[in-house]
């Protein structure tokens, strides 16, 4: 095992901010001494490593694409230059690795090969949001995208209500920012006024909000939410 690379888990920025905010110095140093990287989007990647004050030249990378296009059978040769000793580095649009993100199946495959995986500290939208929640922060659940359809996500929305109050437990969601507003419009329709929700978007960028009140309280004054990266949390 000690012959073999590590896979580094590269948390990357929320948004369009400076790496000095989100991105402690040390993964910069970690970053340098990386020329291999899995990443959803080469320009991204490239556009990440140049503000973090990657030192190599950019153009010379190795980058894997791991997207919801990439085949289950392209994954192995992603890692065949850990086998080799060679450290690589998993790298996510926004935020953490592995979290609502295709690089979990690259991590399972690198835990079933005994190759040593590194998280390092940056940050996750998911976490942020539920510190500023104000809910319950010891027994959470986490669904990822909601239904596309309407009566379905409706549907949905009452499930995870439900839970809320039965388990005492925080539900957490997201959804393609483009489609935050009829998310947002579901959910003051489809819940109790009484239940709470907080909607966390634009994390760690000038324009943020945060804001945690009951549904009846939304109801009154219901924001522009279009095309603003959010975290919706429930809870009773």
């Amino acid at each position: 095992m000690s012959s073999k690379g590590k896979l580094f888990l590269i948390p990357s920025l929320l948004g369009d901010t400076g790496t000095e905010k989100a991105i402690p110095h040390y993964v910069i140093n970690v970053l340098n001494g990386i020329d291999e990287f899995i990443v959803e989007d080469e320009r991204t990647a490239r556009r990440f490593l140049k503000k973090a004050g990657y030192t190599g030249p950019l153009d010379k990378l190795v980058l894997h694409r791991l997207n919801e296009h990439t085949r289950k059978e392209e994954i192995p040769s992603f890692l065949a230059s850990l086998e080799n000793g060679k450290d690589i580095g998993l790298l996510s649009d926004a935020g953490s690795p592995g979290i609502a993100d295709p690089g979990a199946d690259v991590v399972n495959l690198a835990h079933k090969r005994h190759i040593r995986v590194v998280p390092l500290v940056g940050a996750s939208s998911l976490l942020l949001a539920l510190m500023a929640s104000g809910f319950n922060g010891q027994s959470f659940c986490f669904h990822g995208y909601l239904p596309r359809d309407r009566a379905e996500r409706a549907q949905r929305l009452k499930e995870l209500e439900k839970d809320a109050y039965r388990k005492d437990q925080t539900q957490l969601f997201i959804e393609a920012p483009y489609r935050n507003n009829q998310l947002l419009d579901d959910l003051l329709k489809s819940c109790d006024g009484k239940t709470r929700l907080c909607v966390a978007c634009d994390l760690t960028l000038p324009t943020e909000l945060i804001r945690s009140e009951t549904v009846s309280e939304w109801r009154k004054n219901v924001p522009d939410l279009n095309d603003r990266p959010a975290v919706f949390l429930i809870y009773k």
